[in-house]
């Protein structure tokens, strides 16, 4: 009596495993890019030893060569004011936050304080962490 083998070796290789991990690195670094904060300008801020952002609806940059930027467009003196404002649309809870150089005159940072104190804006001044 010859008995036959039911159990045979596939010869077929599951790719379910590698497409799983390949998914879950998708996710994670889709994730984790739309957590950096880029600035088209490269500014030193100054330092502090507490620094927590729970929120921030418009970013104002202002470079070491005095030129303002709200968000990535750099704009004036004069335009500062209208543009904060069109970016915040009238939220009552909108929170501005001031990225300035170090080496900025203070009296340009406290332009840009009096614009959101005058339209009631929260405002966060950035720094760097040590």
């Amino acid at each position: 009596m010859e008995l036959k083998r039911r159990n045979r070796v596939s010869a077929e290789f599951s790719m379910s495993s590698m497409t799983d991990i390949v998914f879950l690195l998708l996710i994670f670094f889709m994730l984790a890019s739309t957590l950096v904060t880029s600035s088209a300008l490269d500014l030193i801020l100054p330092s502090s030893k507490v620094q927590s952002v729970k929120r921030q609806d418009v970013t104002v940059n202002i470079s070491p060569d005095v030129r303002f930027s709200v968000g990535k467009q750099i704009v004036s003196e004069d335009q500062l004011e209208s543009l904060i404002l069109s970016e915040t649309k009238g939220d009552p809870e909108a929170v501005v936050m001031l990225r300035a150089d170090k080496s900025v005159p203070y009296e340009k940072v406290v332009l840009v304080m009096d614009i959101a104190y005058r339209n009631k804006l929260k405002m966060i001044a950035a720094t760097n962490p040590k």
